[in-house]
């Protein structure tokens, strides 16, 4: 567990936590020596002479002095340690996940990922504040009474030592039982958070469907199953727990029955048993107290066991050298890539001059928006390669890259907070006047007018106070005020009414214009701007060209155009 916090926590916190452990450790040692002096205590004390206790009793108070100064300091460390590591664990969790490839974030994967930030981190941070010290009492303590108990008679010692791998066998069992039924019980309850707040996010459908009384399938079998884990969890680990009690109360009466029959057949001493009897009591007091808090640590062992997973999992690899694009030009050469070795791109190619725009068409599913996520390096391709400005963005320093890129994408998500923050998340350091000219362009200043409190409006987590289209407005304005070269954009306009959507139109001209645009085009006049079309059909580049050469090639895209020409005068008409 020690190796294990050590990792976790990282090289800035490494030294003081190794002195907190070495104070803790000589606070073990030195009341383990404590308990051994009871010994030529007692026996002075019970023997022809009580007088020849004083020099040890003198002994054993500086031993005892000693050993409350290091529990103390042992102690205030502890909380000391305890208070900081939840900083620094969410720290560095938070700069580790921010540096994995998004591929990395399934959904079974956030689940947990919100369990180990938040409860995770809370039974780590137990281990220095409440459960290392018992832990490092119930190894060097006994160990210390038994190696001293070798001066006083070996029979009584040996038998102690022999007890100890059954010990550390039993308690290696009973942490086991609780160690698996843990990690079960983790997956349930990322399961049944994650129920929950889809039970609550799709609210609006269940309603709709008259979902409100009978309840929802999926969540209710997601509680009886964190209910039944839950029980398993408690019935499992207190065999355990009982089997190491148990067994601890079963080598103290092994000591005690030895001393007994070594006391009658005269071969030892009523002093000596009685203050041996009082040292075997010792010897098994703080594995007593680790039998107690057993399920306590192995929760904490579990928690860092999955934090150190996660910290193992392999970054997204930065350049050694990095090197600077020439311009603001997108090219893949030969790409292919897929999901979970799911193929969804095949030999790729694509170019995308500075200052140009190029749509991507295709049916859903040909990996229009796999290719935007590649140019923003959310995955790192299988095979071939994705260049900006002739560089491949692998050979680009991250930051580098995010900051020559805008994404626009059809899913908006806002952030708690007011509309201004919400802007600001494209540059930070934007001054206020750079923030209100990109809400202008966006025509955010609309909402801004609507809302009780202006630009200082809650707008609720992702933007819920919020149509589609204002959310829209406040991503495209965010996206104005970072100013990138290059804009990728999953064209946003295809469920918007008409008033938002003439308003989206308007702001999206002002973030394209004099840029390099790759946009996933829906909207016929999208595709006619164009400068170059390219069609993706099963992960393949079916066909490239201008709006007017595909026409004329009668291939899929003219197949594609008079498909939406048809369905462009759609309208509903009453029956009769």
């Amino acid at each position: 567990m020690i190796r294990s916090l050590l990792s976790v926590l990282g090289p800035a916190h490494a030294a003081p936590l190794r002195r907190m452990i070495g104070v803790m450790a000589l606070a073990a040692v030195l009341q383990g020596l404590a308990f051994a002096l009871l010994v030529p205590v007692l026996r002075a004390l019970l023997g022809p002479d009580p007088a020849e206790a004083w020099p040890w009793l003198g002994v054993f108070a500086a031993v005892a002095l000693a050993q409350s100064l290091a529990a103390y300091a042992a102690q205030v460390a502890g909380y000391r340690a305890g208070s900081t590591l939840s900083r620094g664990l969410h720290h560095r969790l938070g700069d580790h996940i921010t540096s994995l490839p998004l591929g990395f974030f399934t959904g079974d994967r956030l689940g947990k990922l919100g369990q180990l930030t938040s409860g995770g981190v809370i039974n780590v941070m137990q281990v220095p504040a409440h459960l290392l010290r018992p832990l490092i009492d119930a190894v060097l303590t006994p160990a210390t009474v038994v190696a001293l108990m070798y001066l006083f008679d070996w029979r009584l010692a040996l038998a102690a030592t022999l007890s100890a791998p059954v010990l550390y066998l039993v308690y290696q069992w009973s942490g086991a039982l609780i160690q698996r039924t843990d990690r079960g019980r983790d997956l349930v309850i990322a399961e049944a958070g994650g129920r929950v707040v889809e039970f609550a996010q799709t609210q609006p459908v269940l309603r709709a469907f008259g979902r409100t009384v009978q309840g929802y399938r999926l969540l209710d079998e997601a509680l009886v199953a964190q209910r039944n884990a839950g029980r398993r969890m408690i019935t499992t680990g207190v065999w355990g727990l009982v089997g190491f009690g148990l067994v601890v109360q079963a080598a103290f009466t092994v000591l005690l029955v030895l001393g007994v029959s070594l006391a009658l057949g005269g071969s030892l001493g009523v002093p000596e048993l009685l203050a041996l009897l009082v040292l075997a009591a010792r010897f098994v007091e703080p594995l007593a107290m680790a039998a107690d808090l057993g399920g306590a640590i192995r929760l904490g062992r579990n928690a860092l066991h999955r934090m150190t997973e996660l910290l193992a999992a392999p970054l997204l690899p930065e350049p050694a050298a990095p090197r600077k694009p020439g311009d603001a030009s997108i090219e893949l050469v030969d790409v292919s890539f897929g999901y979970d070795s799911r193929p969804v791109l095949t030999n790729v190619s694509l170019r995308v001059p500075p200052r140009s725009m190029t749509a991507l068409v295709g049916p859903s599913g040909a990996g229009k928006t796999t290719v935007t996520r590649l140019i923003a390096r959310f995955f790192d391709v299988d095979s071939g390669s994705v260049r900006v400005g002739g560089v491949d963005v692998r050979e680009i320093a991250g930051e580098q890259l995010m900051s020559l890129v805008s994404l626009v994408f059809q899913d908006v998500y806002l952030f708690e907070g007011s509309i201004e923050e919400n802007i600001r998340v494209g540059r930070p350091g934007a001054s206020e006047e750079q923030v209100r000219a990109a809400a202008r362009l966006a025509r955010v200043e609309e909402i801004v007018e609507r809302l009780p409190g202006g630009w200082s409006a809650r707008i609720g987590e992702g933007g819920v106070t919020l149509s589609g289209g204002e959310r829209q407005r406040i991503s495209i304005a965010r996206a104005i005020l970072k100013d990138a070269p290059i804009v990728l954009l999953d064209e946003a306009t295809a469920a918007l009414d008409p008033e938002n959507e003439s308003a989206v139109q308007d702001a999206l001209t002002a973030l394209t214009a004099d840029r390099t645009l790759l946009v996933i085009a829906h909207r016929l006049q999208t595709v006619v701007a164009a400068d170059r079309i390219v069609v993706l059909e099963a992960g393949r580049v079916a066909e490239s060209g201008t709006h007017e050469e595909l026409l004329t090639r009668g291939g899929r895209y003219a197949e594609f155009w008079a498909e939406r020409n048809r369905a462009h005068g759609w309208r509903l008409l009453p029956t009769r």
